[in-house]
């Protein structure tokens, strides 16, 4: 006969496990709301580099058309069901209904921000081969944007955690005379923040995060047209009678699109020393 008799007890509160939950690179794009249709269309709009003209022999003023380009982002649907039977929610630990509904959501955050990175990744300026982040490299791609007046509004960039921790070793980020920020003290700090006038993104959902060639990037808002239903996503639960399930949705209809290659340049990161 057993001495004792040892009791486990659940938790029935669930710890939620570690995965990328929000959109991060929805906030750093030019957005549009679409009421009724599949396709966005954005219009970018300059003057094709003309330059001014003096009046000519005959009296007349010169005159010269607008250089107008539309591109279309088609919106595809995007769904992701979780389902779980009435059974299993009863028997297992934790409250099922409400695990589907968080993740479910999730699932649809992190496709809104693949298909902006894919849009990036189509953009073909960049500032070399894969090296690790330092004054001189981000120097470039700040200067690559300036030379293409692609930084008339604070631009965004995209980093890998690892670009983050080389940013952390440099003086011009980290020391009081360089900068009033304190890198080193708080949380929400490393992942959005705002140095050297851009605005840095921490992303460790970004294409190759962790590798020697991850995808990072420095832009301009007006660079990628990111279309979304109205509404943004929906979530809803439900209950099938018949099968005795339980059931969580969420779907979004969207679409990206880059508008301006010379206002997108790629920072491909060798992120492998610190991952």
């Amino acid at each position: 006969m057993a001495e004792s008799a040892m009791q486990k007890q659940y938790r029935q509160e669930f710890i939620a496990g570690f995965e990328k939950g929000q959109s991060l690179a929805r906030r750093s794009v030019t957005t549009e709301t679409v009421i009724k249709g599949n396709e966005a269309v954005f219009l970018v709009a300059d003057t094709g580099g003309a330059e001014a003209v003096t009046r000519g022999l005959n009296g007349d003023i010169p005159t010269r058309p607008d250089n107008l380009n539309q591109f279309t982002a088609t919106l595809r649907e995007w769904h992701d069901v979780p389902e779980r039977t009435n059974f299993n929610i009863f028997a297992s630990q934790g409250d099922g209904r409400r695990i589907m509904q968080s993740g479910t959501r999730k699932v649809i955050n992190r496709k809104i921000d693949a298909d902006i990175h894919a849009e990036l990744g189509n953009a073909t300026l960049n500032w070399g081969a894969a090296q690790t982040a330092g004054i001189l490299n981000v120097t470039k791609a700040k200067t690559m944007l300036a030379n293409n007046f692609a930084d008339d509004e604070m631009p965004f960039a995209l980093i890998t955690p690892a670009y983050h921790g080389y940013l952390m070793q440099l003086d011009q980020f980290t020391s009081v005379d360089y900068v009033n920020m304190k890198p080193f003290e708080g949380v929400s700090k490393s992942q959005a923040f705002s140095w050297y006038g851009v605005n840095w993104i921490v992303d460790a959902g970004l294409p190759g995060a962790g590798t020697a060639s991850a995808s990072c990037y420095m832009y301009s808002r007006s660079a990628i047209g990111h279309a979304m239903n109205v509404g943004d996503t929906s979530v809803v639960i439900g209950y099938d009678d018949k099968n005795d399930k339980s059931w969580a949705r969420c779907s979004g209809f969207f679409g990206s699109k880059l508008l301006q290659n010379s206002g997108v340049i790629a920072m491909p990161h060798d992120d492998s020393a610190l991952s």
